[in-house]
């Protein structure tokens, strides 16, 4: 069954590069494109579109949200769903605040990159002097360039906890215990959301959980995935 990852804010398919060699005997394996849309529902409705009939979905961070959305639209589609480092809250003032002056600045002066203090702000205290890994952080927001971080980062951030129970599929939720942008109490909301999810905690890592741990990520997400895209595979998905 085909497996579609969807990327976080201003990150794109290499976020998932140094995992993807565990998840790719699960199945086909597509990179839904989050950089087109400003809403979290458009972004839904067109990876859903070009989706195939049956699939699974992961999500990291902002990719979460549109995970989460597109179990609602489409539940008979989505046969597992794996929730990595996101939320189910709403932006709060404060953040609607720093994004809202982020956007002007940008429109003011152009894009310049993402600031390197928001990027170690997304990584474990630990990796703050590695220069590689932020060096790749960086380059994926380059590449996306600032149309889209207009995009991105223009849009208010709605809660769905209140339609957390509309989700039907099996469910996964991976948080990170040192995340500097993302608390285990809002792992914890989305578990106790979601009928019958399950939590796992990574210890170890920041924010950015697919570049930083992969391989405890995929210890923790593979094992899950191949149970579910097995048992559909048994009754004819």
């Amino acid at each position: 069954m085909t497996l579609i990852l969807l990327p976080g804010f201003m990150t794109d398919p290499d976020l998932w590069a140094d995992i993807l060699p565990r998840l790719a005997p699960l199945g086909p394996i597509r990179h839904g494109d989050l950089s087109q849309d400003a809403t979290i529902d458009a972004m839904a409705s067109r990876v859903a579109a070009e989706a195939p009939e049956r699939f699974a979905l992961v999500g990291f961070s902002m990719g979460g949200y549109v995970a989460r959305a597109m179990a609602r639209l489409a539940p008979e589609r989505v046969r597992a769903l794996v929730l990595i480092a996101t939320s189910a809250r709403a932006d709060t003032p404060a953040q609607a605040r720093r994004k809202a002056a982020a956007v002007e600045n940008v429109r003011r002066q152009g894009f310049s990159g993402l600031s390197r203090a928001a990027i170690l702000g997304s990584v474990h205290p630990d990796r703050t002097g590695d220069e590689a890994l932020i060096a790749r952080i960086r380059q994926m927001g380059d590449r996306l360039g600032g149309d889209v971080f207009l995009r991105q980062a223009g849009q208010g951030r709605a809660s769905d906890l209140d339609r957390l129970g509309a989700i039907a599929c099996p469910t996964l939720v991976v948080a990170a215990a040192q995340d500097g942008l993302r608390s285990l109490d809002e792992a914890r909301e989305l578990q106790a959301g979601i009928p019958g999810a399950a939590l796992t905690v990574i210890d170890g890592s920041g924010h950015m959980l697919p570049m930083e741990a992969p391989d405890v990520l995929a210890g923790a997400i593979v094992p899950f995935l191949r149970a579910q895209l097995s048992g559909a595979s048994t009754i004819g998905s």
